[in-house]
């Protein structure tokens, strides 16, 4: 209890009220004080929850999610965020509302929002789409708020779009930390970001961009490995190029995972679709082109299948710093002869490094919950001061 005593008042002299009533969409529009901040409130919640001490500080109010693509992890872990806050959740399904009818986004943004505090919403389907959805929404609640129409600017946390992926890499982050002791370990630390065979074409950019665009502000060694022609959104990679120089690390691109895999301290093999492919798929799904996008479906599948041992086994593992460097993975991981023939990592080595993988998608719900609670009050380290004060049971 001492420990968490001192998180939160080192919570409580870093405030800056930077992360109060704005958006999270992407984590280099954030300074390193606050992706700090957001960490220590994470841990702060954790601990708490761990402490049997309740962390409900609604009384009432919506958190509202919208996911326009699949999701197992972030959708219950914006759910248990909400929970743990005392938010209750409800899920925005556009085939059973009006968008379906032709509703503008301005419109339902609206009247979903009377009695809203968060929107987290999930869009990573169209390359160049997502995050502009995510500040159209923004700039309808703007408009909302001014107009008298909203009681209140709920904020919005973008739970993946097409260039970012914050929740999952600030999870990631917390992980790390975790794992090596704190973020000033990490320096000088070999993460090898690499893109590993799937059996599957159409996979988002935006974990690997959130890897690269976060992890080089800690002055990490950051080497993506990649074929030739699987590369990411340039604007990215040079901001990942940019935070490298500012913080001492360095960024590297390579296109070679053995190359990639050598004396890292941590590999993250993750399959994803060429930068050129997603911006073809894109097109073809705005048209409506079945037959198109089955074209390029064979055609990527094709390209994917010249680059099947681009995966994470015993021997590659091998080439790492002592043969033991911490594999992670988002979720969930094609795993050779498990969910697929041959993916991105062979049974064994996820295996030997599964739980590990289960703790990095454990951190996301009180990384979004951090979110939610700085984003709703001006002074969290206070709120939590008063929570540990109260020491109110979770559960009797």
């Amino acid at each position: 209890m001492e420990n968490l005593q001192k998180l939160i008042n080192d919570i409580v002299l870093r405030d800056t009220n930077h992360l109060f009533e704005t958006d999270f969409l992407l984590t280099w529009e954030k300074s390193r004080q606050d992706i700090e901040q957001v960490l220590d409130i994470a841990k702060a919640l954790q601990s708490l929850r761990n402490h049997n001490i309740s962390t409900n500080v609604f009384k009432s109010g919506l958190a509202i999610s919208q996911f326009r693509d699949n999701s197992t992890r972030t959708r219950f872990s914006f759910s248990s965020a909400a929970n743990l806050l005392g938010l209750e959740m409800q899920d925005l399904e556009e085939g059973k509302s009006q968008i379906a009818h032709g509703e503008t986004v301005r419109e339902t943004v609206n009247m979903i929002s009377f009695l809203t505090d968060i929107i987290g919403i999930r869009d990573d389907m169209y390359l160049g789409a997502g995050n502009a959805y995510m500040r159209e929404v923004g700039e309808a609640l703007d408009d909302g708020f001014a107009q008298g129409v909203l009681p209140q600017r709920p904020g919005i946390i973008n739970l993946q779009c097409d260039i970012d992926h914050p929740t999952q890499s600030m999870a990631d982050l917390m992980h790390l930390k975790n794992y090596f002791g704190s973020l000033e370990n990490l320096k000088g630390k070999k993460l090898a970001m690499t893109w590993a065979y799937s059996p599957s074409y159409g996979k988002p950019l935006s974990v690997p961009q959130g890897i690269i665009g976060l992890l080089t502000r800690f002055g990490m060694e950051v080497e993506l490995a990649h074929p030739e022609g699987y590369g990411l959104i340039p604007d990215v990679i040079q901001q990942a190029q940019k935070q490298a120089q500012e913080t001492g690390g360095s960024f590297k691109i390579v296109n070679s995972m053995d190359e990639a895999f050598k004396d890292a301290d941590i590999v993250y093999p993750k399959s994803w679709a060429p930068y050129a492919v997603m911006g073809q798929r894109t097109e073809l799904l705005r048209k409506n082109d079945r037959d198109g996008l089955k074209a390029l479906e064979q055609a990527a599948l094709a390209n994917n299948a010249k680059f099947m041992n681009w995966e994470a086994d015993a021997e590659k593992m091998k080439l790492t710093k002592n043969g033991e460097a911490l594999y992670m993975h988002c979720l969930p991981a094609d795993i050779s002869g498990i969910s697929c023939e041959r993916g991105e990592v062979s049974a064994e080595v996820f295996e030997k490094y599964r739980i590990e993988t289960y703790k990095e998608a454990g951190y996301k719900p009180y990384i979004i919950a951090a979110m939610m609670l700085s984003n709703r009050f001006k002074d969290p380290g206070r709120v939590l001061s008063e929570l540990l004060k109260k020491g109110e049971k979770r559960k009797m």
